[in-house]
């Protein structure tokens, strides 16, 4: 494999007025490091689909995403890396504009086909493979995408945490924490209404039960991929203080709910905090503004 995913991930320690009051050690793991494209929990929710991509001699790759999906620009850099040619299902029709994701991986080498929204329901957990093509469901929404993400936790034992939080899409990554479990986790959804996470973790084949983790349904910010001024305003004083960036769709909302929660009590004195930063910084391409 080239991309390196053996290593513990660097780490930066959180000091507000909060966590002072009440006592808790917060820290970020900076997954968002590993790979200037294939980052955060994607180099490792990737991992063993592409070993098992070049153990079958695939032809292409094929995944599925949105026009501001960061998991098919990690896959169309990936297989740059690997010299695999690949190809992106885009949901929906072709934009007139298209946004900088779509077309840093067309850059990357990467085919892109748009199809319609009820097809790409129907289509985007495909796996396997299929006519010479090795399938990647969207978002590595498969077992392989959990075990891969189960790996994340050799990258933060060291920190020994009581708590490990993560922001929640698919659940993929939430899945491997909970495989490698040796903390309490903690999932923030970044959907409205995402009440079906035991359901995707049982088809994750995750063993589980919803007393295996605490989920923070309250900080979606009105649903995936929608943002507040307030939670712009709280991103970019959080990058201003800590010289730690954070997109909006997933690791903002994270870590505004982790604030909030050391405020409001949720953390016992001495608590030590993992807060998983996953990546998709280019997601913020698409701001035109930055609120100050």
């Amino acid at each position: 494999m080239h991309l390196n995913i053996s290593q513990p991930v660097a780490c930066n320690r959180i000091e507000t007025d909060s966590s002072l009051k009440h006592n808790v050690e917060v820290m970020i793991a900076r997954f968002d490091q590993v790979h200037p494209f294939v980052s955060g929990n994607k180099m490792y929710k990737l991992h063993y689909f592409l070993e098992e991509a070049v153990s079958v001699n695939a032809n292409k790759v094929v995944t599925f995403g949105g026009a501001f999906s960061n998991h098919l620009l990690a896959t169309a850099s990936a297989c740059k890396i690997f010299n695999i040619p690949c190809k992106g299902m885009v949901n929906g029709e072709e934009p007139k504009q298209w946004s900088p994701i779509l077309i840093m991986c067309r850059n990357f080498g990467m085919e892109l086909e748009f199809v319609p929204r009820e097809t790409f329901r129907d289509k985007k957990y495909t796996y396997g493979f299929i006519d010479d093509k090795y399938f990647i469901p969207e978002g590595g929404f498969h077992s392989l995408g959990v075990q891969g993400a189960a790996l994340m936790w050799n990258a933060i034992e060291h920190l020994q945490p009581t708590h490990v939080v993560t922001a929640v899409g698919t659940a993929t990554t939430l899945g491997g924490l909970l495989t490698a479990k040796k903390s309490t986790i903690i999932a923030v959804p970044v959907i409205k209404n995402m009440t079906d996470i035991p359901e995707r973790l049982l088809t994750l084949s995750v063993s589980s039960s919803e007393n295996d983790y605490d989920t923070w349904h309250q900080y979606h910010f009105g649903g995936y991929a929608h943002f507040t001024p307030e939670l712009l305003h709280f991103m970019n004083a959080f990058d201003t203080k800590h010289q730690i960036p954070l997109d909006k769709v997933y690791t903002a909302k994270m870590m505004y709910a982790v604030m909030d929660q050391i405020e409001l009590g949720y953390f016992v004195n001495g608590s030590r905090i993992v807060c998983i930063h996953s990546g998709g910084l280019h997601g913020n391409l698409t701001l035109n503004t930055v609120v100050q």
